[in-house]
C-alpha cells in the first residue's frame, strides 16, 4: 500500500539542451552552443533601409542623409536648362518663320493692278478679281505664290474676258493678300461689228475693251452685207486674220494704213500700205505669212522696175499678179 508510484518517462524532465529553437524563444531561454556555453538572445533587426547595402552602390559605412550639390553638378544642370530653353526657342522660331512664309505665300485675296504701260481709259478691277478668284477657287492648289500657273490663269481669265494678254504675280499686298499684274492687249485694228467696236492685237485675238490708244487701222466695209446675215461671226474671223497680216508687214517694214472689205464678199480684204498706191487682195482661206511675203516680193520687183500699179493680188500661192 505505500509502494512507489510508477512514473512514465513523458512525465520525467527534459534536460535543457534538448529544447527546440523555438522552445527556447518562447520561454527566453538562451540557445546553447556546442561548447554547452548558452549565449544571449538575438537583439530584434533594427537596421535602417538606408544603411543597408544595395546593388550597384558604393560600399561605404557612411551615407549623407542629404545630397548637396558640387559646383560641378550645378554647372551641369545650368547647362542642361539653357540647352532644354534653347530647343524650345529654336522650335518656336522655326514655327514662326513657317507661319510668316505660308501668310507670305498664300492667295487668300487678290488685288489686281495694271502692267506699267500707260492706260488711257480707267478699268475696273472688280470683274478682274471676280475672274481670278473662281480660277483659284477650281485650283485651290495653286492658292500659294510658288505653285500659280500663271499661263493657265490668263488662259482662264482671257476666256471670260479676252483683253486680258497676260498675269502675272505682283508685290505683296498684305497678309494672305497678293497683288496681281495684268497685261492688257494691245490693238492693231478695229471695225465696227454689229453697232459695237471690236479689235484686234497682232495674235489675231478679238477684244471689244480697249485701254490704250484707238488703232489708226479700221476695216471700212463695202461688202453691204447686214449684220443679220452673219456679219458678226464673218467680222471676228476677218478682224483676227488682219491683226496677223499688220503684224506681219511691220515685221517686213510697211504699214497697214486701211483695210477695206470688197463689195459682195467677206472672204478678201484690200489693203492699203503707206508710202504706195498700191493696193494689195488678200484671202482669208490662205495663211496671212505667206501672202505678206509674196507682196512684199511683189512690191519690190515693180518698185525696182519702176512699174505703177493699181492692186497686187497675192490670193493664189505662186501666182502673184498685178495691174
Amino acid at each position: 500500500m505505500f509502494s512507489k508510484k510508477r512514473t512514465s518517462r513523458y512525465d520525467q524532465p527534459v534536460p535543457r539542451r534538448r529544447f527546440s529553437d523555438d522552445e527556447r524563444g518562447r520561454d527566453g531561454l538562451s540557445t546553447p552552443n556546442r561548447s554547452g556555453v548558452s549565449s544571449r538572445p538575438t537583439p530584434p533587426n533594427t537596421t535602417s533601409a538606408s544603411s543597408t547595402f544595395r546593388r550597384n552602390q558604393t560600399l561605404s559605412g557612411y551615407r549623407r542623409t542629404s545630397v548637396e550639390d558640387s559646383e560641378r553638378q550645378k554647372a551641369h544642370q545650368l547647362v542642361t536648362q539653357r540647352r532644354r530653353l534653347g530647343g524650345i526657342f529654336a522650335l518656336v522660331a522655326t514655327v514662326v518663320v513657317l507661319l510668316v512664309f505660308l501668310l507670305w505665300q498664300l492667295i487668300a485675296q487678290v488685288s489686281v493692278t495694271t502692267s506699267t504701260k500707260q492706260l488711257t481709259t480707267r478699268f475696273d478691277g472688280a470683274m478682274y478679281e471676280r475672274s481670278i478668284n473662281e480660277y483659284l477657287m477650281r485650283n485651290p492648289s495653286q492658292r500659294l505664290r510658288l505653285s500659280l500657273d500663271e499661263t493657265a490663269l490668263a488662259a482662264y481669265v482671257s476666256v471670260q474676258l479676252p483683253e486680258v494678254e497676260a498675269v502675272q504675280i505682283g508685290g505683296f499686298a498684305g497678309i494672305a493678300r497678293s497683288s496681281l499684274a495684268i497685261t492688257f492687249r494691245t490693238p492693231v485694228a478695229g471695225w465696227q461689228i454689229n453697232g459695237k467696236q471690236q479689235y484686234v492685237d497682232a495674235h489675231g485675238v478679238v477684244f471689244e475693251r480697249n485701254y490704250y490708244e484707238t488703232p489708226a487701222v479700221q476695216i471700212v466695209d463695202e461688202s453691204g452685207i447686214t449684220p443679220d446675215n452673219g456679219g458678226a461671226v464673218v467680222g471676228v474671223r476677218l478682224l483676227g486674220f488682219l491683226g496677223k497680216v499688220v503684224a506681219e508687214a511691220q515685221g517686213r517694214g510697211y504699214t497697214v494704213s486701211k483695210a477695206v472689205l470688197p463689195a459682195e464678199t467677206t472672204r478678201q480684204l484690200d489693203v492699203s500700205i503707206d508710202g504706195t498706191p498700191t493696193r494689195v487682195k488678200f484671202s482669208v482661206d490662205r495663211g496671212a505669212g505667206e501672202q505678206v511675203e509674196d507682196a512684199a516680193r511683189s512690191l519690190q520687183y515693180l518698185q525696182t522696175h519702176g512699174i505703177g500699179a493699181q492692186y497686187i493680188d497675192v490670193r493664189v500661192a505662186g501666182r502673184a499678179a498685178y495691174r
